[in-house]
């Protein structure tokens, strides 16, 4: 087999119009994409199968939310103070990159520039960082001190945990510049990636695209659970674009700015994070990238069981590990090479500080590994924060079989006294007191007897008032508890559907031997883009009827089909589809007029079989549906042997 080639893949998805860069008689804009026929039916199949894999199978309550989404809504997730990158600039051209990617691309460049020279034993091997050098983007055959190389590793191992200030310290002290003109670079900046934009003719509402699917899900909790009888736990699922406005777009499909997202959102008790199913995937092995490996600056994952993995507390529960597992055999159902997979658990400063435990499902593609799905435990802060601000109670309430009895410390406030006192102030500072923790209101009472009945609290916003003991009461009371009230936590698997797709087409992506220019996507039938192609031995006038027969009874059965009646050979017909990754053919020839037969190729094998229609019809939907093998089909069929001539 060939060896991969990105330049020859690329033409081949722009000559089949899998996919094509949006506005382009426009001059095209960075980052926006448009799919082609065969592009948009792999992504329809792509999504079909997550809502079987997961939807179906999870009995998962599917929603689908508002793209636009009002400013206080992602203020309170976060987004607006938080969701951003860091970017820097060439000081004399003014080009932007995403300071981490720059890094990124300029050591792997370096290290593949060392890699060429100690592989040619002509070159002087010259010590220290001065040579590591790179021309235009393209590595320079330049020796790195051991030193220096370890270094350049251990950076790239955990490129993902640094600061922004750290990412500066980087660029400086290891001369990154601008790949293509040598400019120096500006210290790195924040930029929030959301697209802003108003709601309504006045402009007043401000608002965005959303970032993510997950937000409406949150806000939807309480009539979720009243649809699924008040029972936990239970996920929803969302399928729907997302945006966001990145700093340099590029690697094609791997980084847009508006992108299809899948994300799930499973709601569970933060007591009992066991999952009643995680027998069925326990011996699943997967290959885990943990942070005590990352923390070494090594790359390399080390492969065991999910079950192992929870048992020796790598991964922090059963549901987040259940998902992990049922991800890797999403992924590998739809055609992702599993050596090529790995899961990566974020760093303890890579995390957000809610998260329990973060990992992500990496794909290795000619790009390097990259993120295609997130699997995170949010803990309860989405739903919290979103009921803090808005007073709605996002909870569960649950029957107790026996009464929990507990001690607990509580404020008490007399208004009759507290209300005239304070004024306009009154509710600032009551919010401010029935907001502080056990430990701080028995602080706050101390502090209140031993200064003689009185003390004075500090506000976040600066604000001072005198509190006391004449409308303040803080005691331990006992409480009963028939119903327990609790937040549930979320564990939340979130998938970008295009790098998916674009991993996939580079994992299926093969030459025939001693022909390069015979490219094949050996796309699995349930996710190609076409199932079947339909083609006539020539354009002759006595094959008509057969293919209207033939391809109306393929659409009955619902099986997608590409009919070729140009005029080129039939070699290059099935060439041609091949290019489109469709796994089955039908060839009509004249002994089909004469006898009702016709042929069947299987795409990889290029192999055949010749039977009646109605068997062929059989085989074919038995196959598109994965309820057989094309090994199972030669073992019952014989082989018809023809020669594919160009």
């Amino acid at each position: 087999m060939a060896e991969f080639s990105r330049a020859s893949l690329e033409e081949l998805l722009k000559k089949r119009f899998f996919f094509a860069p949006s506005f382009s008689a426009y001059g095209g804009v960075a980052g926006l994409y448009d799919y082609g026929p065969p592009g948009c039916a792999l992504q329809a199949n792509i999504l079909d199968s997550w809502r079987k894999h997961f939807v179906l199978e999870e009995d998962m309550l599917e929603v689908d939310c508002s793209i636009m989404t009002p400013h206080d809504v992602l203020k309170t997730s976060g987004h607006v103070d938080k969701f951003a990158d860091w970017m820097v600039k060439d000081s004399q051209s003014g080009e932007i990159f995403r300071a981490d990617h720059l890094i990124e691309g300029v050591l792997e460049t370096r290290l593949d520039g060392d890699k060429k020279a100690r592989s040619t034993a002509t070159l002087p091997a010259t010590a220290g960082k001065s040579n590591t050098k790179k021309k235009k983007g393209k590595a320079v055959p330049v020796q790195l001190d051991s030193a220096t190389k370890a270094e350049y590793e251990e950076i790239l191992a955990k490129i993902d945990n640094y600061t922004g200030p750290e990412l500066g310290e980087i660029i400086k002290k290891h001369n990154i510049k601008n790949p293509e003109t040598d400019g120096d670079l500006t210290d790195p900046i924040e930029f929030n990636l959301m697209f802003e934009s108003s709601i309504g003719p006045t402009g007043y509402l401000k608002g965005y695209l959303r970032p993510e699917t997950a937000q409406g899900q949150f806000l939807n909790f309480k009539k979720l659970l009243e649809f699924n009888n008040d029972k936990m736990p239970f996920a929803s699922a969302s399928i729907g674009r997302s945006f966001r406005n990145e700093i340099s777009p590029r690697s094609g499909l791997l980084r847009v700015r508006e992108f299809v997202m899948a994300e799930i959102e499973h709601f569970v008790d933060p007591l009992n994070k066991d999952h009643p199913r995680f027998d069925e995937v326990k011996d699943i092995k997967l290959r885990l990238l943990d942070r005590s490996i990352q923390s070494e600056g090594k790359t390399e994952p080390k492969e065991l069981t999910i079950g192992k993995a929870v048992e020796e507390k790598i991964v922090d529960n059963q549901t987040l590990a259940y998902f992990l597992a049922r991800i890797q055999l999403f992924l590998t159902k739809l055609g992702i090479n599993p050596q090529r997979l790995r899961f990566r658990q974020h760093m303890s400063n890579e995390m957000a500080h809610y998260a329990c435990d973060c990992w992500d499902a990496e794909i290795q593609s000619s790009y390097g590994w990259i993120e295609c799905v997130g699997c995170a435990d949010r803990s309860a802060y989405d739903l919290t924060v979103h009921s803090n601000r808005t007073g709605e109670k996002l909870v569960v309430r649950e029957s107790l079989s026996e009464p929990i009895i507990y001690e607990k410390t509580v404020l008490d406030i007399n208004k009759k006294i507290f209300g005239p006192r304070f004024r306009q102030n009154a509710k600032t500072l009551e919010t401010y007191l029935l907001g502080l923790s056990e430990a701080e209101l028995d602080k706050l009472k101390g502090d209140i007897k031993s200064n003689g009945g009185k003390t004075t609290v500090n506000l976040p916003n600066g604000d001072s008032y005198e509190v006391g003991s004449d409308f303040l009461t803080i005691e331990r009371q006992t409480f009963t508890e028939h119903v327990r009230e609790y937040t549930p936590n979320v564990i939340e698997p979130s998938f970008g559907i295009g790098r998916i797709l674009y991993s996939l087409i580079e994992h299926v992506h093969w030459t025939r031997e001693g022909d390069e220019q015979r490219a094949v996507l050996s796309f699995p039938p349930r996710v190609a883009p076409f199932k079947c192609l339909l083609v006539p031995l020539s354009n002759n006038a006595s094959f008509a009827p057969l293919v209207r027969d033939i391809s109306s009874r393929l659409r009955k059965l619902s099986i997608p089909i590409k009919v070729d009646d140009s005029s080129n050979s039939i070699g290059r017909r099935y060439s041609r589809n091949d290019e489109l990754g469709t796994p089955f053919a039908i060839t009509i020839d004249f002994q089909s007029t004469n006898d009702g037969t016709v042929t069947l190729r299987e795409r990889d094998s290029t192999q055949q079989i010749r039977e009646d229609v109605d068997v062929i019809l059989d085989v074919l939907k038995e196959l598109v549906e994965a309820n057989t093998t094309w090994e199972s089909v030669m073992e019952k069929y014989p082989t018809f042997v023809q020669q594919e001539l160009d």
